[in-house]
């Protein structure tokens, strides 16, 4: 009897060794192929082409202002420049700002009036891609236009309000002063 039972487990084990390599995994039910994401990169840079299009239609219409391109793909020029100060904000700083948003056909979408007045802790607060790099570009006392593609602004969706999908944006705005975090503190403390 010892025999016939360790031949029917050895059995059982093997048995359940076979049935164990024989299963195969299952595929998933659904497969991506990539097309969804090939569409996307098409449609991102139709879109994109489109948008920088309207900029340089922008710039080309006024021969008069020197636009400068950044390296974050957007663009600017000076309203008024302050060639005495070198010192702009850097992460940390708490900068104090008026700026008004238009579209690009030149309609106010938000007023300098409505968006007054802004205070923003640079690289640590959460604002529009385009400002959080291009506020750190400025000197106090600078008022500066940027042309924002909709990917520097508020993207593909938009700001729930007046700000539509993907909506390219001009945004002009006067760095009224900064400060470095722990001088403000300073300040409020004495």
């Amino acid at each position: 009897m010892k025999n016939s039972s360790k031949i029917i487990f050895l059995l059982l084990i093997f048995a359940t060794i076979l049935s164990c390599k024989q299963q195969q995994a299952r595929m998933p039910i659904s497969r991506s192929s990539g097309t969804f994401m090939k569409e996307s990169i098409i449609r991102n840079k139709k879109l994109i082409a489109g948008e920088e299009g309207k900029i340089d239609s922008i710039i080309k219409s006024n021969p008069k202002i020197q636009y400068l391109a950044s390296k974050k793909g957007y663009w600017y020029h000076y309203e008024t420049k302050n060639e005495s100060d070198t010192l702009r904000p850097k992460k940390g700083d708490i900068a104090s700002f008026d700026y008004e948003i238009k579209d690009f056909k030149g309609n106010v979408v938000y007023s300098e009036v409505e968006l007054r007045p802004q205070t923003y802790i640079v690289d640590k607060q959460n604002i529009i891609m385009g400002l959080r790099d291009g506020i750190k570009l400025m000197r106090k006392n600078e008022k500066v236009t940027f042309l924002f593609p909709s990917h520097m602004a508020f993207g593909y969706h938009g700001d729930n309000k007046r700000i539509g999908t993907n909506q390219p944006l001009i945004c002009t705005v006067t760095l009224n002063d900064f400060k470095q975090e722990n001088k403000l503190k300073t300040e409020i403390n004495n």
